[in-house]
């Protein structure tokens, strides 16, 4: 039998202690200059040979191993341990489904677990002629009839030739993005060089891919991120004046707050090797500060934002684990000017937008986190209800503005639910929530949501759906027409596929229950109509059996001229009978 392996990135001691007992506070860290931007130059760049004539790099799996989930510091768990009430959820999906989705257009398998790893940070994008999707740890490229044209390759293949950690290391947590607007690729996972961690310097491996074609010829790129934090959990936004990252920091025995980063859009299309990156630490050593964490940046669907338009940064709060007495949404603008030097570059703390949203109860089974039932087991899932998932979708509808969001909650009994927001903005009005949701049709469990809307206003909810006894992981999703009451995902649910089989937990304990940890909802840019999403299931019952399942499906009507509605919240209700 195979052999578990780990990458250990933090002493669980330490953390441990801080979940349990301080808000958002660890062991002391060392802390750049409190949001001073940071420019740095690419430390190395080059143009790859095509993609597709690189020798590649074939997936191993000679022993299992875990890429550990790197918790916030939140403690998460003040309903469980009685020092406040549990909250009713006011936006809890009352009204039963009145419609039903549109079954698949087609659906396809995608990257198995080819390298043993747990867990698959599924995510994909699609272009006009391709689907590119990257797990832990390799990538494929599909045409979009589902064949495969390339792969899967372990991730580094995109830096072979390339020196340094990002061609010699294959760390994982991967994004790819379609960039519709120049008709390119983005590709990147971070780097480190000396397990276990906590030794540095940490990296971002950027790949821009020279033309549309995901197998031809690539712009490649590390910027080095920190000496002393990991840049965990890495996810990225489009956006016209930049490529925009977030990532949870953490340093030896540490968490070090929130990074954000704007990379220079431009300049890496058009190959520059000085282009630069503008880094901002928002961690604060101070104790008194509440310090952030799981920020999501916004990404770009439909037409861009208007000219100026900052970049926006969103992150979800509560009482367990932010010195607040609400739930919240805490929006963040990242702007920047690359035309002086250097990058004039502001990331507005002080300016943050905070929106109160419906009560929701963050915590699941804290402090296990393992709530999620299967058939056949007792052991359970987790949950991930912490943060945001990705991604933030953005899409400019020409008189209004709107962002979509999702995070996964309790709605009772430890039972998973997604809930879902749009916040819209008009003009010069700061961002409201138009709508928000929580969706818990049944007494199944539904979490790892995406979620995006498509141009004619219509939202989609991607997600994994189980139950104990009769309901294996499966891959489903859930969604609402424009003109549906708000707050409901009134179009009821369709599968993209059963799972038929249940993720058995390992010893020792640290593998234990790694589902996602993210999946990805996209908008295919030739018609702005038409979703695909990706997400893991299980076909047989297994410890790192995991498979992934890649789909298309369209609201009918879309693009038939539907008008999205306007309005503030107050005016038409954010749910159905409020």
């Amino acid at each position: 039998m195979k052999r578990i392996g780990y990458f250990f990135v933090a002493p669980a001691v330490c953390l441990t202690t801080v979940l349990i007992t301080l808000p958002r506070l660890a062991c002391a860290v060392e802390s750049s200059t409190h949001l001073k931007p940071i420019v740095r130059h690419a430390i190395k760049s080059d143009v790859s040979p095509p993609l597709r004539s690189i020798t590649p790099i074939l997936p191993s799996a000679d022993e299992i191993r875990e890429i550990p989930i790197h918790r916030l510091v939140k403690p998460h768990g003040a309903t469980a341990t009685g020092s406040q009430a549990p909250r009713v959820d006011a936006a809890l999906q009352i009204a039963p489904p009145t419609g039903s989705m549109p079954d698949p257009i087609l659906t396809f398998g995608g990257v198995n677990n080819v390298n043993g790893i747990l867990p698959p940070d599924t995510e994909g994008d699609v272009g006009p002629d391709h689907y590119v999707q990257w797990v832990n740890l390799s990538f494929a490229v599909y045409n979009k009839s589902g064949n495969l044209l390339l792969g899967p390759l372990d991730g580094n293949t995109l830096w072979s030739g390339f020196g340094a950690p990002c061609e010699t290391h294959n760390n994982g947590d991967p994004i790819v993005k379609y960039d519709r607007v120049a008709d390119r690729w983005l590709m990147s996972q971070l780097a480190f060089t000396l397990p276990p961690f906590g030794f540095g310097p940490f990296y971002q491996c950027i790949a821009i891919s020279k033309t549309g074609d995901p197998t031809g010829e690539f712009y490649r790129y590390a910027f080095k991120i920190s000496d002393t934090k990991l840049n965990d959990y890495p996810k990225f936004g489009v956006w016209p004046d930049a490529y925009y990252l977030s990532f949870n920091q953490f340093g030896q025995f540490a968490y070090g707050g929130q990074g954000v980063a704007a990379f220079d859009r431009q300049a890496m299309l058009a190959g520059d090797p000085d282009a630069r990156m503008v880094y901002i630490d928002t961690y604060d050593p101070d104790p008194s500060i509440a310090n952030l964490g799981a920020m999501l940046p916004s990404d770009f669907d439909g037409p861009p934002p208007p000219d100026g338009s900052p970049n926006y940064f969103i992150e979800v709060d509560s009482p367990e684990g932010y010195p607040t007495d609400r739930n919240i949404l805490q929006v963040f603008r990242f702007q920047i000017d690359w035309s002086s030097d250097p990058p004039d570059a502001t990331f507005d703390i002080g300016g943050k937008l905070v929106l109160e949203t419906d009560p929701f109860d963050p915590n699941l089974c804290f402090p296990s986190n393992l709530c999620v039932p299967q058939p056949d087991t007792t052991q359970k899932l987790d949950a991930l209800s912490d943060r945001l998932m990705y991604r933030l979708q953005y899409r400019n509808f020409g008189d209004h503005e709107s962002l979509v969001m999702n995070h996964t909650v309790n709605v009772g009994g430890n039972q998973a639910g997604i809930r879902w927001y749009e916040l819209q903005k008009s003009g010069d009005d700061d961002w409201s929530i138009f709508q928000q949701g929580t969706y818990a049709p049944d007494t199944d469990h539904r979490w790892m949501g995406s979620i995006a809307q498509d141009s004619a206003g219509n939202i989609a909810l991607g997600f994994s759906v189980s139950n104990g006894d009769t309901t294996y992981p499966s891959i489903r999703y859930a969604g609402r027409m424009v003109s549906d009451p708000l707050g409901d995902m009134t179009q009821g649910e369709a599968t993209l596929i059963d799972g038929s089989g249940s993720q058995l937990i390992s010893s020792p304990p640290a593998a234990a229950g790694r589902w996602g940890d993210y999946s990805m909802m996209a908008i295919d840019p030739t018609d702005d109509c038409t979703y695909w999403y990706t997400q893991e299931y299980y076909e047989v019952t297994s410890l790192v059996g995991w498979q992934t399942r890649i789909g298309s499906f369209q609201f009918p009507g879309c693009g038939g001229g539907a008008v999205p509605s306007t309005g503030s919240s107050n005016e038409l209700g954010r749910r159905k009978g409020k």
